[in-house]
């Protein structure tokens, strides 16, 4: 991974990117979010340029005026490709029983998931098409070894290793031990 893959996004940065995405996906031009937000176009496009020096205040009307949480303005995206390695996560055991819980993931309100089994052989690689725009595609090995993710940066998997990647872009399975499992979640946003 090169330097600038491991160091997160300056503060004002992440907030121009975050305004641009929202408002784009919102459908919304400068002008009509600033109106709805209550605040200057000026002040908005210096805000989506990185230059500007947004206030709580401002982030906030601008956050209830994209129908987004503050956080969503604020806060870096997570990245493309997420790996959690078997161990990596702390599991919560229960005190009653043999039941331990290690939480991997959590999903956003109004997500829809889908869960699958997946069994797959050496010799073969399902390459697949991309999915709805928002699929996210969450795997734990359970068995073999496995490579998996999009087209252009795939992972290799260990039993008890997961790892989530966006379902809307190519992406592959290819087992690499024989009798290879997998659980799938098929998150749609």
């Amino acid at each position: 991974m090169s330097e600038t893959e491991n160091t997160p996004a300056a503060p004002l940065e992440t907030i121009a990117l975050s305004l641009r995405r929202e408002r784009e996906r919102a459908g919304l031009t400068l002008t009509e979010l600033a109106k709805r937000a209550g605040i200057a176009k000026s002040t908005l496009s210096q805000l989506e340029s990185g230059t500007g020096n947004p206030s709580v205040e401002t982030l906030w009307a601008l956050g209830v005026a994209l129908g987004v949480p503050f956080s969503r303005l604020v806060d870096p995206p997570t990245p493309q490709v997420r790996v959690i390695r078997a161990g990596q996560v702390p599991i919560v055991r229960s005190e009653q029983s043999t039941y331990g819980a290690a939480l991997l993931s959590s999903g956003e309100s109004g997500a829809r998931r889908d869960l699958y089994v997946l069994e797959l052989e050496p010799g073969g690689v399902r390459h697949a098409e991309a999915h709805i725009p928002g699929s996210v595609e969450h795997v734990i090995l359970t068995a073999g070894r496995l490579v998996a993710g999009p087209e252009d940066s795939p992972v290799e998997l260990e039993v008890g290793d997961y790892v989530s990647f966006s379902g809307d872009v190519p992406h592959r399975y290819e087992a690499l031990a024989p009798g290879t499992t997998a659980v799938l979640v098929m998150e749609h946003r």
